[in-house]
């Protein structure tokens, strides 16, 4: 039976590879993964800190009882070059820090016998591996940042496991493809069995050949979909000879139209945010109830229905979780405008292979994204990566992110960063413009660096970053040719000297890089349906604006309306500014009048007399937060 080892606790780690002398403990300090080579300040620092050659040492024994198994050690996530060794001897190279790797080790160790894992770990930017090679505004810090395993298994064992569902609206259907390790080419018998929440609910067997790859199908008349508001999951055990295999999946299909976003036949509109997998101090380092927590914020917190997994494969923990709670992914290779040489495109190449057999059968992906972000045509590279996509994968589209248009379509979805909102003009540009033709369209960057926003600037300026993500978010729902559309982004983080803001952070988020919102993610959170969110675009305090002015107030809320008292005397019903909004689902309320009809009540003036009376309140009338309730 297989079995998982997991290698997280316990590490030495140095700073500074001492040449020949790794296998040496002094000067070495105990660690755990996820780890990162070095903690960071908050802001103002000096990303060259964590560019640097560290050496990460653990040694172990594998039990006697595993004898005659095969042993494999997997790595997540090592950022950006490493070298592993089991005691002196090399075993294995990787370029590229967001994908995972794997190695059999069975010929290099004794089983009962105490042996040492090396890793050699270069986390500078290095030009021959993608995203380096030209300047990027994020940051990649560096070290053993995901997590480390061993899998014992038989001699043969799946290897890997694709599985498709078909027909999910008439009669779904598996389609499975197994690739088996030291195939034996004789008839042996398969066992499927499909779980849902740890329970058998269907079991079918077949005989065949054990070839190097197996495809089998079955209809399952009663799965039920995996959508947004019910991811139904089922987990599928396959079991050959004396190994099985277990992964999650969930009935559903996806596709993008000229018309838009569907999936299993309903038409969504997508709404979502980018997100990068950074946190303050540790850069990557964070684990698995971290990574799943943000997913939790996007879905509950924020309302959206999407997210982009800016600009790299996210945590397997965060994709576990959007299966879990239905949030759909935009998962795409590492890049960042820069094409390197030919080895460096080839390593791109190997990033999509990589990142698909990865992710293949997580429900919550409905796109790939096959082309460095925001990058210029090169119809030859972007030919191999939308090949190999479509080999590996022919139920979910791709996409190539880019930010020109009219540029050459080889992806299924024109997918296109769109920076045209500047406050006065269109939220959105019209697909049609961008693309000069028909085709799949979807918008997966917007805002961001336009209106930089801190969560301690002044009223103003936060309010008019939540009305730029308000605009066009009601353009993206305007626009029905349009699959959707992806803000930039989910929330601030550190960057290198030639972005940011000075102290080298972009304030592109909705929220700040402790995840604390910004008056525009109340922007998405009331559009989303999981709670009551009316959030006041105001302190009410006059010192915060010109002349002590007090202007109208923007409150964004999935209510239908809101009544205003002050102390304890009603003003007035406030309705959904639904004339200025029309097509986003939850226009804002716009509290213009802080007076009603009180001075007609209370002072016996006239009509006439109370429109010119409130005319003048208005421009001087004291409203303290204290005495103000909704």
């Amino acid at each position: 039976m297989r079995k998982i080892i997991n290698l997280n606790d316990y590490w030495l780690v140095r700073n500074k590879l001492n040449g020949k002398n790794y296998l040496v403990n002094d000067g070495m300090e105990l660690v755990n993964i996820p780890h990162t080579v070095v903690e960071t300040p908050f802001n103002n620092f000096d990303e060259t800190n964590y560019q640097r050659v560290s050496s990460y040492k653990k040694t172990i024994t594998v039990s006697e009882k595993f004898k005659g198994k095969r042993v494999i050690l997997n790595f997540e996530g090592v950022m950006t070059y490493s070298e592993v060794y089991i005691n002196d001897l090399l075993v294995s190279v990787h370029k590229g820090g967001y994908t995972p790797f794997k190695i059999d080790i069975t010929d290099n160790i004794t089983v009962g016998e105490e042996f040492t894992i090396f890793v050699k770990v270069d986390s500078n930017e290095r030009n021959d591996i993608p995203p380096f090679g030209f300047v990027i505004d994020y940051l990649t810090y560096g070290g053993i940042y995901r997590e480390v395993y061993l899998e014992v298994v038989e001699d043969t064992h799946i290897d890997k496991m694709f599985i498709k569902t078909l027909n999910v609206l008439d009669t779904p259907t598996l389609d499975i493809d197994l690739f088996i390790n030291n195939p034996t080419n004789k008839k042996e018998e398969l066992l499927f069995n499909i779980l849902e929440k740890g329970k058998s609910v269907y079991k079918f067997k077949r005989e065949v050949d054990v070839k190097r790859k197996i495809n089998i199908t079955q209809e399952f008349a009663d799965a039920k979909l995996w959508d947004l508001d019910n991811p139904n999951l089922y987990s599928l055990e396959v079991t050959i000879v004396d190994d099985t295999y277990v992964d999650r999946f969930g009935f559903r299909e996806v596709r993008i139209n000229e018309s838009g976003f569907f999936l299993n036949d309903d038409h969504i509109k997508l709404i979502g945010l980018n997100r990068h997998q950074s946190y303050p101090y540790v850069g990557y380092a964070m684990p698995k109830n971290v990574q799943m927590k943000d997913a939790d914020i996007l879905k509950y917190e924020l309302g959206l229905n999407t997210v982009r997994s800016s600009h790299y494969p996210p945590s397997k923990h965060f994709l576990d979780r959007c299966d879990e709670i239905g949030l759909l992914v935009f998962n795409e290779i590492p890049g960042w405008q820069h094409i390197g040489d030919e080895q460096w495109q080839e390593i791109a190449v190997k990033n999509v292979e990589e990142m698909i057999e990865r992710d293949f059968n997580h429900p919550s992906i409905y796109i790939w994204g096959v082309r460095i972000n925001e990058s210029g045509d090169n119809d030859e590279f972007y030919t191999k990566t939308n090949k190999l996509a479509r080999e590996l994968d022919n139920t979910r589209p791709t996409g190539g992110v880019r930010f020109i248009s009219k540029s050459n379509l080889l992806e299924d979805v024109y997918t296109m960063n769109d920076f045209n909102h500047r406050g006065h003009n269109e939220g959105l540009l019209l697909p049609k413009k961008i693309m000069g033709k028909k085709a799949p369209y979807m918008v997966t960057e917007y805002n961001g660096h336009m209106f930089p926003t801190k969560k301690f600037d002044d009223e103003a300026h936060r309010i008019e970053h939540a009305y730029r993500h308000l605009r066009v978010q009601n353009d993206n729902y305007k626009y029905d040719q349009s699959a959707g559309a992806i803000g930039w982004c989910m929330f601030d983080y550190n960057t290198h000297k030639d972005f940011g803001s000075g102290d080298k952070i972009c304030y592109h988020g909705v929220m700040d890089m402790f995840r604390i919102p910004k008056y525009a993610a109340s922007v998405y959170a009331s559009q989303g349906k999981y709670g009551d969110v009316l959030e006041v675009c105001s302190s009410l305090n006059q010192g915060e604006y010109a002349a002590g002015e007090i202007p109208p107030v923007t409150i964004f809320t999935n209510c239908d309306y809101v009544k205003f008292y002050k102390n304890d005397l009603y003003i007035n019903t406030f309705y959904k500014n639904t004339k200025e909004y029309a097509y986003i689902p939850n226009a804002p309320i716009i509290v213009d009048d802080f007076i009603g009809d009180l001075i007609e009540k209370n002072e016996k003036f006239s009509k006439k007399r109370r429109f010119e009376s409130k005319k003048c309140f208005e421009r001087s009338c004291e409203i303290w937060s204290g005495q103000t309730t909704y």
